[in-house]
């Protein structure tokens, strides 16, 4: 059941990786709510995602591996930023957050929201940082045969994530427009992602 396990992994990864309050989330929810291209908007995210882990795991994953110096930093990088990633979420929950959304006023054609959502995927820093350098990085410290399990893993768990906010956006409106809902997702995202820091930085 190694290749089970693997995929899982990635799962957990991703999810408490893309479980966090940010630009893609917040448009996704945002188009949700105002019922305006969603299919559209939630599939760009899916093949952006799955693109740019698929990049990271076959391309840095094979770097990263090739090297015993860069699998050890990747192996310690990693579980710092987990770590680093897991407190910040913690330090979100004593914070007050809500996600806001403004009333729809003219509705933007297929071309421009597809447009604004590759803009908010591919113009911000921590897409790359989470999917390429991150998840490629602790993708290549799994044996070459497992690393399709762990990709498969991740991108399995942005289409979910993106499927359910794009679908539930409408019933959930006012559960996400309180700061509340966001703490317990800081919260339980903290609580995942230092998890995972001690299993990348321990595990075998």
């Amino acid at each position: 059941m190694p290749y089970l396990s693997t995929f899982f992994n990635g799962l957990a990864l991703c999810f408490g990786l893309i479980v966090a309050i940010g630009s893609q989330n917040a448009h996704v929810l945002r188009m949700g709510l105002k019922r305006e291209h969603v299919g559209l908007t939630v599939l760009a995210c899916i093949l952006i995602d799955a693109a740019l882990i698929g990049l990271g795991v076959a391309g840095v994953g094979t770097l990263v591996q090739s090297s015993p110096l860069l699998l050890g930093a990747a192996r310690w990088g990693g579980a710092a930023f987990l770590l680093w990633y897991g407190l910040r979420s913690w330090r979100a929950v004593f914070a007050s957050a809500a996600l806001t959304v403004g009333p729809a006023t003219v509705r933007s054609s297929a071309r421009q929201a597809l447009a604004s959502v590759v803009a908010l995927s591919l113009l911000n820093p921590h897409v790359y940082l989470d999917t390429v350098v991150l998840l490629g990085a602790i993708g290549g410290n799994f044996a070459p045969p497992e690393r399709p399990a762990f990709a498969l893993g991740a991108m399995s768990a942005s289409a979910l994530w993106f499927c359910a906010l794009g679908c539930g956006a409408t019933r959930l409106s006012g559960l996400f427009a309180r700061p509340a809902a966001w703490k317990w997702i800081d919260g339980l995202t903290g609580t995942m992602m230092l998890a995972l820091s001690a299993s990348v930085a321990f595990g075998a």
